[in-house]
Order: structure tokens, then sequence, then C-alpha cells
């Protein structure tokens, strides 16, 4: 039987490169943590927004949140902390950096997804590596997240590369565009013709 499937919008991140909160940059006219949140409840009706507790503030009431209750830094602390909330669940993970996302790729990956696998996940096309937060992670693969985070390790895409895994490649792969730095906000503001 298949893990039931939510959907996590990770905004937990500092921010530090792009020097404001990426959670609150509006490609789409409304916080991108608010887009995407729409984006994935289209695919997946159970969706949460995973944030650090003085993040709370800047969500909507009535967003479903999961703030980070395990000690750390890092995108591990919000799969581990919606882990520990849900731990029957699978969750599809995007990670709040991504702005070119859209329906086509996350339908994709749910309809590809292998629920006896330890997760699936999106290959990057920047370096043919497994994309942890463009993924669905099974409860597996976040016993394994857990396992190795416990000890040290805390990096997603260690585990992924360490597990047993489907890698997808996304016919819209152009979609999986990260904007971490200004330059990067401005490019892709370009790309969806916002010119910011």
């Amino acid at each position: 039987m298949a893990a039931p499937l939510k959907g996590l919008i990770l905004c937990g991140g500092r921010s530090t490169r792009m020097k404001q909160d990426k959670s609150q940059i509006a490609y789409h006219g409304m916080p991108q943590w608010e887009y995407l949140y729409y984006l994935v409840q289209a695919v997946i009706p159970e969706v949460y927004v995973s944030c650090r507790e003085e993040q709370r503030d800047t969500l909507r009431t009535g967003i479903p949140v999961i703030t980070d209750n395990v000690a750390g830094a890092g995108p591990s602390v919000g799969l581990l902390s919606a882990h520990a909330a849900h731990p029957e669940a699978a969750w599809l993970v995007l990670a709040v950096d991504l702005p070119l996302i859209s329906e086509q790729s996350l339908n994709y990956l749910v309809s590809n997804r292998q629920a006896d696998k330890d997760a699936t996940s999106l290959i990057s096309p920047f370096n043919q590596l497994p994309e942890p937060l463009i993924a669905i992670w099974e409860p597996s693969g976040l016993a394994l997240l857990e396992k190795n985070f416990g000890e040290g390790r805390n990096c997603p895409r260690k585990t992924l590369l360490n597990a047993d895994i489907l890698q997808l490649e996304n016919p819209f792969s152009v979609e999986q565009f990260n904007a971490n730095t200004e330059e990067e906000m401005s490019e892709a503001s370009r790309k969806l013709g916002n010119g910011h």
C-alpha cells in the first residue's frame, strides 16, 4: 500500500545570498510560498508550509504550517519536522526558490511516483544529480535521512545518492531553475516576463 501523499513547501532557509526572505518574493503577484502552496494544492489536496518559528507571522492564518522542531540547520530540518508530524506520510517536497515551476512538472513527478522506492526525484539539468527538494520522499527515505542526520550527515542529496530511488528526466526541466541570489531573481523575473 502506498503511503498517503502530502505536499510540503520548504520556506525555512535563511536566504543569506538573496539578502531577503525568498519565500516573500512576489514573482506571481503574491508571496512565493503562497503561489507554491496553491500550485501544489492543485495536484495534492493536503499541503503544508514548512518554516522557522519566527516566520509563522509572515504566513496567512488558516494555512497548515509545520514549524521546524528538529535542532540543526538546512533543508533536512524541514523534511524531518514534517516526518515527525506525519510519520505515515510520503511528502512531495518543493523548495521555495523555484519561481518557474508549474503544475506540469508536479503532475509529471506524481504520475511517475514509485512508492516502493525510498524516493522519486527529478534530475537536475545543471549537474545531473537527483533534486532532493523537487522530489517525493517516501517514509523509508525519510527514515534514512533521519539516521544520516543523527550521525551528522545532513545533506538530503547525499541521502538520495545512497538510497533506492527513481530518478526522472523532467521534460520541463527549464522549470527547475533555482533563484538564490539577486541576479537569479532578476533572471527568473525576466523569464516570467515581469522585468523586476
